[in-house]
């Protein structure tokens, strides 16, 4: 996508990315505060083009609203719903899927003329493409998990939404690695990209485990089978788990094992996410060792308060949002580490 004539312009497009990561962030707490609300089922249908206009009269809602009621959700869990609760879940859920089209657009667009300018940097292009792609992918698993709670459900499934919210955060680590080789290319043109080092991929590896039981927690709704820590009412392990017969059928349907996983894999990979932050600090990185630092002690503290409080809604959201920050940090910490190696 670039020749000898072409003139890169990875600044810009390191500028650009982080742009576009911040769009995710924003849709990853926009779509928590859609599944805390029970809001992400509100729209039964997906249109792509047409769907981004909401209903404008009296008439529309109605007909919407009329498609709500055969959906397993409302004849299971709202029946009897007025029409202004229900254009209340249907914001959240319309806002998310809005935010999805800008952000396809948002990425789009920037690429083609990027590559018309031919401004992208050798060897990045197809890396471009790819993330555009797999965007594409995140936006089809997200209809997917909406399908698969419209049926003898009154939410989506657990391994669904664990699916859309581990690749939508793959899609940012990935974003965000990509600014980061950008911005390393504007300083020293030809240095290459950094390089991911076990001692990156570890933690990191961790930490996304942590992020699918974190998803499969919500999904059961297993933050709300116990408000007590340390222990959960009053046993290290809780009483209650059912086993399904297989470990991953178990982990995806007893919320109080996915709740008891998720509460204490945390330390663990808190431990190794605290070496990654020294190992970033001796590679010279000091701003990515406090970055992750701060956003581990934030989002435990937080994992707490959300379970004292029995899932108190602005808790339960800022959790989901510092865990996509810690991330962000986790990979800023991790590309230093690799660059650093690689120099």
């Amino acid at each position: 996508m670039t020749d000898s004539t072409s003139s890169p312009k990875p600044r810009a497009i390191a500028h650009w990315l982080f742009g576009i990561a911040t769009m995710i962030l924003i849709m990853v707490i926009v779509g928590g505060i859609t599944r805390l609300t029970e809001s992400g089922l509100s729209i039964t249908e997906w249109k792509p083009v047409t769907g981004a206009i909401p209903p404008l009269n009296e008439a529309q809602w109605a007909a919407e609203f009329d498609l709500y009621k055969h959906s397993s959700q409302y004849v299971l869990m709202n029946e009897g719903m007025t029409l202004q609760a229900f254009k209340h879940i249907y914001f959240w859920e319309y806002f998310h899927r809005l935010l999805g089209r800008a952000l396809g657009l948002a990425f789009a667009v920037p690429l083609l003329w990027f590559a018309v300018k031919r401004a992208i940097p050798k060897g990045y292009g197809l890396r471009l493409v790819g993330l555009f792609l797999l965007g594409g992918m995140q936006g089809a698993i997200g209809w997917l998990m909406v399908k698969s709670g419209l049926v003898d459900r009154v939410n989506v499934q657990p391994a669904m939404l664990a699916a859309h919210l581990c690749m939508a955060l793959l899609l940012l680590a990935l974003i965000v690695w990509t600014a980061l080789d950008m911005l390393a290319e504007a300083r020293r043109p030809g240095t290459g990209k950094a390089h991911l080092s076990f001692a990156g991929a570890l933690p990191l590896a961790a930490l996304f485990v942590q992020i699918f039981l974190g998803a499969i927690t919500a999904g059961l709704r297993a933050g709300y089978v116990s408000s007590t820590w340390p222990l959960m009412n009053d046993h290290f392990v809780p009483e209650g788990i059912s086993w399904w017969g297989s470990l991953w059928q178990t982990i995806t349907s007893d919320p109080y094992l996915v709740h008891f996983l998720h509460r204490w894999w945390a330390w663990g990979a808190a431990v190794l996410l605290i070496l990654l932050a020294r190992r970033a600090k001796a590679a010279g990185d000091r701003r990515a060792s406090i970055a992750l630092n701060a956003a581990l002690g934030t989002q435990i503290l937080l994992g707490i308060a959300t379970v004292l409080t029995g899932v108190y809604l602005p808790l339960a959201v800022a959790h989901q949002a510092v865990g996509a920050l810690a991330l962000i940090s986790a990979v800023w910490a991790a590309h230093s580490v690799g660059a650093a190696r690689r120099a």
